[in-house]
């Protein structure tokens, strides 16, 4: 069955876009690209806010600039990651190597797990962050409902992340394919093989006369 293995004997299809964007992995990877424009843009936009009487801007979050940095970076690593592996999506189906699909799939989940956790480590932190900021260094709270966004979709985005796994869906172009079998082999089931009687048999099954 090595030819079959992760979706192999299905190689060399023709790329079908509707079948594409109805898989729930391609909508979820599609969301947390979204997502990942909402965190970075977010405090790229407003997440970094100055005073009159200082010359330079400092971050939203408790004045901490490794806050900010840190959303940033894991906003647009995210967001081309995503780009990287909705075109490994479409490319999926040309792939033939049975050893190239299995690489694929090993480094789609490995991803995953790897960015739902730099997600919790972000959406801690940020919301840690605004928790101690004070009030006196944003009087008239310029940002705020940035801030929380950033803080909100990074937490959305460990659900994204976590759930983008091909190996729980079996509609995706990752999912192993499995060939037909012809049934299970009723010697290695422990039983006995019994042929059923046919209109063939020798002996009769109805009326037998008895001699007087």
């Amino acid at each position: 069955m090595e030819g079959g293995a992760y979706g192999a004997g299905k190689a060399g299809g023709a790329f079908d876009p509707h079948t594409l964007v109805r898989q729930p992995h391609t909508v979820l990877r599609v969301v947390s690209w979204v997502f990942s424009i909402v965190v970075f843009g977010s405090i790229v936009n407003e997440g970094y806010l100055n005073r009159p009487s200082e010359g330079e801007e400092f971050c939203i979050y408790n004045r901490n600039p490794n806050a900010c940095s840190y959303g940033v970076a894991v906003g647009v690593l995210a967001f081309l990651t995503c780009l990287l592996y909705l075109a490994l999506d479409i490319y999926f189906p040309q792939i033939s190597s049975v050893k190239d699909r299995k690489k694929a799939v090993l480094s789609d989940i490995g991803v995953s797990a790897f960015w739902a956790f730099l997600w919790f480590v972000g959406f801690c932190f940020l919301a840690n962050q605004w928790q101690v900021s004070k009030p006196k260094d944003n009087p008239l709270n310029e940002g705020t409902d940035a801030a929380r966004a950033a803080i909100a979709f990074s937490f959305f985005s460990i659900f994204t992340w976590d759930y983008m796994d091909p190996s729980q869906d079996s509609s995706m172009p990752y999912a192993p394919y499995v060939e037909p079998s012809a049934g299970p082999d009723p010697a290695s089931m422990g039983g006995t093989y019994q042929q059923p009687a046919t209109a063939f048999d020798t002996e009769p099954q109805g009326y037998q006369s008895q001699g007087y």
